[in-house]
């Protein structure tokens, strides 16, 4: 065991002594092997920087040489750039010194023509003293004699008014009373010249355009009127449409917000109501209920129902049918509706809707004549009347309430000026505008258009004569023609010549404070008479 214990120690012992042993030798493997690897690049360090030393000098010559070149050059283009600056500096300096030349030559000159005229300005000078001290002389002598004309004159004034019994300021007054009366006589002379010159040329070239207006225009002419009297087949029908204790009446009336009146003419019933649609509404539904013939609350609504909304789908068709004759599209479907109501309405017996469509054919062909916006005049002239589809329901002129329509739903403003103006309320903003005014009269003027009652005709003539008849001077005025013209007769010892002036403001005056269709003419006569007996 001791042998074995000894043994393993003397092994383990000899193998650390080989194991150092190689360690030993690789340590010195590696020194060796380094010391070599770094000797052979120094030497191949060494060789490479001998040879990046060759060609640094290399590059260095290179550069001194191309940098010689470079300079002699540079200094060669500077010589020829100094030669040339100093060539064109003595070409500019001999302009200058020939243009310095002529510049005193000139003020040489100058200098000559001021000293002449100046020698001239003073001999002229010399020259209006002389003349100002004979003028002083002169005036002088003529304030002596002004002052002698004017004691002259006073004497003599002084003698007219002793002679004449007037004052200086009476005779002055009155003889600028007589210059203004001539000068009004002339004056109104000239004008009725002028105005009847102007007037003349005016009214051929309207007739002209309106004549050739109205013959393109091929609306219909006849009158119409709105129905308001439904027909019976026998006066028993009376009491069905009345009811038991009223009662079909009464659901008739509350459906369609109309009145029926039942009296004692046989075999009608009166429709009676401010809106055209409903008295319409009702009208249709009475009738189709008499030839039903069943008349009862229940069967009354459901027929007052039905024809509501075929009137309504009627108004649409009749607002489109109009805007589409007319030409003119992007309306509002609130104001095609507005138009189609138009349809149950009558002023004077005309129908509005077909008035409006007439209205604007008119007024575009006057605007292709004048060159005017033929589709501003076309669609100001379909909505002129636009207000009367509801004048009844909101309060104010037509006119206002045409222009509010328009303004909501965005009409143009011109347009929105054409509805207010076309009865002359405020001042028109364009030629359209007036076109359509103008369009207007024609349409409501012309023969069979409107009608009016006997009691409203007869109090037009009455108004008519009675505002004629208001102004001083007036003996006698005629309504004549249908209320179209009016003859006023004047004393002719208080209205002198005149009488332009005061048919003139008898026209306003009519224009003012009376509503009428087309144009009235006022013809203002003077007469004098000269009456002697001979004895």
């Amino acid at each position: 065991m001791q042998n074995l214990l000894n043994g393993s120690l003397f092994l383990a012992v000899e193998t650390g002594a080989l194991v150092a042993i190689a360690l030993g030798v690789a340590v010195l493997s590696a020194l060796v092997f380094g010391f070599l690897g770094w000797f052979l690049k120094k030497k191949s360090f060494e060789k490479k920087q001998g040879e990046i030393k060759q060609l640094t000098d290399k590059l260095l010559d290179a550069a001194k040489d191309e940098s010689e070149k470079i300079k002699k050059e540079a200094i060669l283009e500077a010589k020829e750039q100094e030669l040339k600056l100093r060539n064109a500096f003595e070409k500019e300096s001999r302009e200058k010194r020939a243009e310095f030349a002529r510049t005193e030559n000139r003020l040489n000159q100058k200098e000559e023509s001021l000293d002449k005229k100046e020698e001239n300005l003073q001999k002229r000078n010399e020259e209006t003293t002389r003349q100002q001290n004979l003028l002083r002389d002169k005036q002088a002598e003529m304030d002596k004699k002004l002052a002698e004309i004017a004691e002259q004159h006073e004497k003599m004034i002084a003698e007219f008014e002793k002679v004449s019994q007037m004052s200086k300021e009476e005779a002055k007054q009155q003889l600028i009373d007589a210059i203004i009366d001539e000068a009004k006589k002339d004056a109104a002379g000239t004008v009725k010249n002028i105005e009847a010159e102007a007037k003349e040329e005016a009214d051929k070239k309207a007739r002209e355009i309106v004549s050739l207006a109205i013959q393109r225009c091929s609306t219909e002419q006849a009158t119409e009127l709105t129905v308001s009297v439904v027909p019976l087949p026998s006066d028993d029908m009376k009491a069905r449409i009345i009811g038991r204790e009223g009662r079909n009446i009464r659901t008739l009336e509350n459906a369609t917000g109309i009145e029926l009146i039942i009296d004692d003419t046989p075999e009608v019933v009166i429709v009676s109501g401010f809106d055209p649609v409903r008295r319409e509404t009702a009208r249709i539904a009475l009738e189709r209920l008499i030839q039903d013939g069943r008349i009862h609350p229940a069967r009354i609504e459901e027929t007052v129902e039905k024809v509501k909304k075929e009137l309504d789908q009627q108004i649409k068709e009749a607002g489109e049918s109009a805007m589409f004759e007319c030409g003119i599209f992007g309306l509002h479907p609130e104001i095609v509706k507005l138009l189609g109501r138009l349809k149950f309405r009558t002023s004077y017996g005309q129908n509005v809707l077909k008035h409006s469509i007439e209205v604007s054919h008119l007024a575009g062909v006057m605007a292709t004549e004048l060159g005017a916006d033929v589709a501003l005049a076309k669609r100001a002239g379909l909505l002129h009347d636009i207000g009367k589809a509801v004048d009844f329901e909101v309060e104010g002129t037509h006119m206002q309430i045409g222009a509010d329509i328009a303004k909501k739903y965005r009409e143009n403003n011109l347009v929105v000026n054409a509805i207010l103006a076309h009865h002359g309320d405020v001042e028109p903003k364009s030629v359209e505008a007036v076109l359509v005014a103008a369009a207007d009269s024609v349409s409501g003027a012309r023969p069979g258009a409107r009608r009016e009652t006997t009691t409203n005709y007869i109090k037009r003539l009455q108004q008519l004569e009675q505002i004629s008849s208001g102004f001083k001077g007036v003996e006698k005025c005629y309504a004549i023609q249908a209320g179209r013209e009016v003859r006023v007769i004047v004393k002719p010892e208080q209205v002198d010549a005149q009488t332009l002036f005061l048919a003139k403001e008898i026209a306003k005056k009519i224009e003012k404070e009376m509503e009428y269709p087309g144009q009235i003419k006022v013809n203002v006569i003077r007469e004098w008479r000269a009456t002697e007996y001979a004895k």
